[in-house]
This record gives C-alpha cells, structure tokens and sequence, in this order.
C-alpha cells in the first residue's frame, strides 16, 4: 500500500509572469465549492494535498525552492484567524478552513528545499531521504487530475500493483504534444501501455500521448535520476531518467485518463484561462 507523497512545487513559473514573480504558481487559484455548495478560490497546490488525503495518504513532503515561502505559510494552520472569521459571522468560511487544517494536523508533512532550479528530475531526486525503500507517489503541483471519487488515483495504484510496475504514470491524448513528454508503447489493455519509448517536447511526435504529471514510483527512479546528465540548460530532466528505466527493460507503463477524467493544466498562462472557462462553464 502506498503511503508517501511528494510534491515538487520549486519550479521558477516563468511562462505565467509576472503573477509568478512573488506568488508561487502552485498558489494560483481554481475554482471550487465550499460545504454550502458555494464557490470559492482554492490554491491549486491545497486542492492537490486534500485529494490525496482524501484516499489515505497522510505522509507528505513537498519540493521547494526559493520564492516559496507562500506554500510553507499556507499549510501552516491559524487558529486565530479561524476565531476572526467567527467573530466576523463567517462560520461557512471558518468551518471549511478549519476542515482543511484538521487534515494538515493529521498529517506528517516535511518541506525539502531545492536550492537551485535545476530540473524537475533534479526535485524529485531530493526526496529519497523522505521516501527511502518505499514506493511512492509523486505528483506535480500544478498538474490536478479531477475524477468522480478520486478514481484516476484508484485505477493507477491498482495498475501499478497488479503489474509489478517499477514507474506507472497517467497519460491522456493531447491535439499538440510538442510542449509535453511524449510516449510510444504497447497497448496491452484497453488504456494500458507498456511503454517502449519518451521524447521530451519533440519537434516531431511519435504520437500524440502526453505524460501527465502525476506518478507512481519504485526507488529504482533514484538510481536512474543519479545517471542522468545535465541538458544544455544544466537542468535533470526526469524524463531522461524514464527513459533510462525503459533502456534498462525495467517495467514502465503508462494509464490513459478515461473520458469522464480530466486534467487541469496551469502552465500557461493560455491553459490557466481555459481552465477557469470551463469550471465556470462546468465542463
């Protein structure tokens, strides 16, 4: 059974300035509903965590980075400020924030710095003292799966068990691919593909299934990650070190979301405005 989740928030959010200069992008709000079936603004980041609490994960650490310091605060419970809002007749609002703390208070939660913005393969390698022999979780802090009872996270830790998976990750079929890690594979199952190969943001595609950043791993990813070398940018890519693990015949899948899941991408600034069309539109 899978118990720990980490969560890379360190990356700079340079395509989404100047909002990202001092707010992290993983703050950025998505619409939800409070209790009362109300709308509110929830950062991306907190609507992630309360998700995998809500499937039983209570061991979390999170990647950070300079320019942070927003997330540690946030998940920080103010007992004070939930008396303001009572005092001030908020009770709705007061109750949901409170909810969201008692999650926080029942949870292990570590923060691991990353000090320089040197590639996402690069974070998630930082969290091998938190996750040691232990498979684990990892899903990007800006990427939210939204599924009915959380079922994208079932199918995946199920798939990843039954295949004695070494890495499995969600996918899903995108018009343009060239910004995202690509994969080619074997369909094995309606859904499932044993992967054979990724390209990262190809020029020319092999195919139009995207790599979703939500993942489950075994520690082998550690070994892989250390093998990696520096891009032209002097960043680890972490699809570099999947690939390493496809090379090594190790057994990488890949499960495509369903079409009643969805992904909410806030990359870009073009993806952040689609994303709020369609949670006021409700699509």
């Amino acid at each position: 059974m899978l118990k720990k989740a980490v969560i890379p928030a360190a990356g700079l959010g340079t395509r989404l300035l100047p909002i990202t200069k001092e707010l992290p992008k993983e703050m950025l709000p998505i619409v939800a509903l409070m209790k009362n079936g109300q709308p509110c603004l929830k950062p991306m980041l907190q609507a992630i965590f309360e998700q995998l609490y809500d499937v039983g994960f209570r061991e979390f650490a999170f990647i950070v980075g300079r320019g942070k310091r927003a997330i540690e605060d946030h998940f920080l419970p103010d007992e004070d400020f939930i008396q303001h809002l009572k005092n001030q007749n908020k009770k709705d609002l007061a109750d949901d924030l409170q909810e969201f703390y008692n999650k926080i208070n029942s949870s292990n939660l570590v923060f691991i710095n990353q000090p320089k913005p040197k590639g996402f393969g690069d974070a998630v390698g930082r969290a091998a003292l938190f996750t040691g022999n232990e498979k684990f979780l990892m899903q990007a802090g800006d990427d939210l799966i939204i599924s009915r009872n959380n079922n994208h996270l079932k199918r995946a830790t199920e798939t990843f068990e039954k295949y004695n998976a070494d890495t499995l990750f969600l996918i899903e079929e995108v018009p343009d691919p060239r910004n995202y890690g690509v994969i080619t594979g074997e369909e094995i199952k309606p859904g499932i593909f044993k992967v054979t190969n990724i390209v990262e943001k190809p020029k020319k595609p092999p195919s139009n299934l995207a790599i979703v950043a939500l993942y489950i791993f075994k520690p082998v990813i550690y070994k892989a990650i250390s093998e990696v070398k520096p891009d032209k940018n002097g960043e680890i890519q972490l699809a570099d070190a999947l690939k390493l693990l496809v090379e090594w015949n190790r057994k990488v899948y890949g499960l495509k979301l369903n079409p009643t899941e969805r992904r909410v991408d806030i990359g870009t600034a073009e993806s952040y405005l689609a994303m709020l069309k369609s949670m006021v539109m409700g699509k």
